[in-house]
């Protein structure tokens, strides 16, 4: 007997739903939080995602920016459990260089 699981995923702050095989996690710009890549969850489960704006100064730093151009400091997921998961977006390092001839 083969077996074919499904996962049935869903997002509580927009419509989308989706129907894959056996996959640990999904992730979708979600119009609901402004376009920003936020995870969905298996369907049935109550919990509150939220996409958190960075509130610091930014500079030159390269952040996340939503599709709405605010930088994007973390995507979390809070459950009724009291647990949660935080998927946040450090900025990225730059430098500069000369060659040494």
């Amino acid at each position: 007997m083969i077996l074919d699981p499904q996962m049935r995923w869903e997002c509580p702050n927009c419509s989308l739903t989706d129907v894959t095989g056996q996959v640990p996690n999904r992730y979708h710009p979600c119009a609901g939080l402004n376009g920003v890549m936020a995870p969905m969850v298996p369907a049935g489960q109550r919990v509150k995602i939220t996409a958190n704006e960075r509130e610091d100064y930014i500079g030159n730093e390269k952040v996340r920016l939503a599709p709405n151009g605010r930088p994007v400091m973390s995507v979390v997921t809070e459950r009724p459990d009291g647990s949660n998961d935080v998927m946040v977006f450090a900025p990225s390092a730059t430098g500069e260089g000369k060659a040494i001839i």
